[in-house]
């Protein structure tokens, strides 16, 4: 660590960032690797690099998400260069952001190896969120269900009834994406399921499903195979998101789908992981 220094970063490491990004296997679209997402972080949250002998060698930001007692610093990105891991780049830019209450973090399977390291931080519940992908065309619509195309508002508001959770910037963002749409899932002429299908590209499929409370868990199953079976990707193939385990997981991975992902949320309070909530993410809209 004395090799290790930290600083708050500018737009002169927009390039810098968008190298350990790519080196990190992240997409040109997508986090540290575009440029417009950093700068948003550099305005509305927090973003550090680490240099080691004057090189940019990772990267990390926070976002405050909500006000009072409710509100949470998300640390929504932590990017080391696989080339220089075990230099100390990683636990010295956790301490110096991780310096706010309540604290909240989410860190990607890039770099999950490094969870000991998070553990001994004095981080103490985690829920991890699990990414799978494969071919729409296997799968076919459960009988008694049908999906219809929905506002992003209506989504949101589902729920916001359903879970407390209010996403409606977060529904609205994906959704207007090229190819993006909201949906519900319509069991027995009955909304029962809302989801956010993100647009084209490697990460077109669900990035938000809430279930009607109190369904019994094949329900939760049935309506994430029915709104991926209602989805035509040029290349047949989608992305979904779901919390893990989760009662739609083993279907989809009887049917070929292969986990490629996964998203690891951690806390300093069990209470702030509540699984039966949804969690917030940092909207970009």
């Amino acid at each position: 660590m004395t090799d290790t220094y930290i600083r708050d970063a500018t737009v002169a490491d927009l390039d810098a960032i968008a190298a350990v990004a790519v080196a990190t296997g992240q997409g040109e679209e997508w986090t540290g690797a575009d440029p417009a997402y950093i700068g948003h972080l550099l305005v509305h949250g927090r973003v550090v690099v680490a240099e080691q002998r004057g090189t940019v060698t990772g990267f990390g930001a926070t976002r405050r998400i909500g006000e009072g007692p409710e509100a949470v610093t998300m640390l929504c990105d932590l990017f080391v260069d696989p080339g220089s891991h075990g230099l100390g780049a990683g636990h010295a830019m956790l301490s110096a952001l991780w310096q706010d209450t309540p604290r909240r973090m989410t860190f990607s399977s890039l770099h999950a190896h490094a969870l000991p390291l998070y553990t001994r931080s004095g981080l103490d519940a985690w829920w991890p969120l699990l990414y799978l992908a494969g071919d729409v065309r296997a799968l076919s619509t459960p009988a008694r269900w049908t999906v219809s195309e929905a506002t992003s508002g209506e989504v949101a508001e589902l729920e916001r009834r359903w879970t407390g959770t209010d996403r409606a910037a977060d529904h609205a963002a994906w959704a207007a994406r090229p190819g993006g749409l909201a949906v519900l899932a319509i069991r027995d002429g009955v909304a029962v399921a809302a989801a956010t299908v993100a647009g084209a590209g490697p990460e077109y499929g669900i990035v938000h499903l809430a279930v009607e409370p109190g369904s019994v868990p094949h329900v939760a199953r049935d309506a994430v195979v029915a709104v991926l079976a209602s989805l035509e990707p040029p290349d047949g193939r989608a992305r979904v998101c779901l919390p893990a385990p989760h009662a739609a997981t083993r279907p989809l991975l009887s049917a070929g789908w292969r986990s490629d992902a996964m998203d690891m949320f951690m806390a300093t309070d069990p209470g702030l992981l509540d699984p039966r909530r949804s969690v917030p993410s940092p909207a970009l809209a």
